[in-house]
């Protein structure tokens, strides 16, 4: 019992210091996920307001800075929060003979470092492609991510607001991807984490991107727009539900991008019922479902 609390309090001091140390720049910068994360949303917040798809819509859009508190919210401190809990979880693991190392399908350790990246880039993307399914297909998930979805103005920020189950959802099955490849993480995985924000940005940003005949293979604001659309095709519980590649929903035919204006309605039928503020949207999900 002691060496669980232990590994709690370690996971959990362990990052709140490294998230510190990140803002103080005391790391490589290269894993600085803070200051990375500030630099994107700027850069992509410019294109937004430089190149404006929906020319209406203003600079500081609805929820704006809802959204922008969400970003750091999910990506440090829940992160902070819940990291005690999966260093126990791993150590309880660990003592039933469960680790990186036991589910492995494949050693890319030694392949050249830009395949690698491409395939940890790859099965990554598609673990979180497969989640974001579940999380539409089945009403427990769905209530959660209608958090995601209450959003009315789209915009760089929004691409990180989501519950905090989603978190306790897409870690796990995140670490499952990094377990099936030996539990190996390239040196240089920081690329694919910065461009997956990047894209993530862009996708939910009010620019006008399309990428041409690439658009078969990466996602896009335009395409995923229609996957925040109110309404949705006739016996569809979703569409286009990838994250940084496309590709996935036209193998799986999920896609749907009828046109390519801008002007839809976004949401979903019923988000009148998700709360407005931070607080409650915290526990949204948890009362019974509203239809």
């Amino acid at each position: 019992m002691q060496g669980l609390v232990e590994a709690f309090i370690n996971g959990f001091l362990g990052t709140a210091h490294w998230t510190w140390k990140s803002i103080l720049f005391q790391v490589p910068w290269y894993t600085n996920y803070f200051w990375g994360l500030i630099v994107i949303s700027l850069l992509v917040w410019g294109l937004e307001v430089l190149f404006p798809w929906r020319k209406e819509q203003s600079i500081f859009r609805k929820d704006f800075w809802l959204d922008g508190f969400y970003m750091f919210f999910n990506f440090f401190i829940f992160t902070i929060i819940i990291s005690g809990i999966y260093k126990v979880l791993e150590l309880l693991f660990n003592d039933l003979g469960i680790n990186a190392k036991s589910l492995a399908m494949i050693d890319f350790s030694n392949w050249p470092v830009w395949s690698q990246l491409l395939v940890f880039f790859v099965i990554l993307d598609f673990v979180q492609w497969f989640t974001h399914v579940l999380l539409h297909k089945f009403p427990f998930l769905w209530k959660f991510h209608q958090v995601h979805h209450s959003v009315k103005e789209m915009g760089f920020a929004a691409h990180l607001r989501y519950h905090w189950m989603e978190n306790i959802l897409y870690k796990p099955l995140k670490t499952l991807g990094v377990m099936l490849l030996g539990g190996f993480e390239p040196e240089q995985a920081y690329i694919v984490h910065f461009v997956a924000i990047g894209i993530g940005h862009l996708n939910h940003a009010n620019v006008k991107l399309t990428y041409g005949p690439l658009k078969y293979i990466f996602n896009n604001p335009v395409m995923h727009l229609y996957h925040h659309s109110y309404t949705l095709p006739n016996g569809k519980f979703g569409v286009n539900f990838g994250i940084s590649l496309s590709l996935w929903d036209y193998l799986f035919a999920t896609h749907h991008v009828p046109e390519d204006s801008g002007t839809i309605k976004l949401g979903f039928p019923g988000d009148e019922h998700v709360p407005k503020n931070f607080m409650n949207q915290l526990l949204h999900g948890f009362q019974k479902l509203k239809k």
